[in-house]
């Protein structure tokens, strides 16, 4: 799954925004939470972080 913040991630939450704002979704902003609370429930969500990805350095 994409992270937040990565381009696939941004490229989704537009197109499933802009899907809202074509059901007659109010405002850009309710467009927007409601896109991001989709992605959410569709499980894009930040992977946790683990000690193999803090590498030699990452406790200090």
């Amino acid at each position: 799954m994409p992270r937040p913040g990565s381009h696939k991630y941004d490229t989704e939450r537009a197109r499933t925004r802009k899907r809202l704002e074509d059901e007659g979704v109010a405002s850009d902003k309710a467009a927007d939470e409601r896109a991001k609370e989709e992605l959410r429930e569709r499980g894009m969500r930040p992977a946790k972080a683990t000690e193999r990805a803090e590498g030699p350095k990452g406790e200090r």
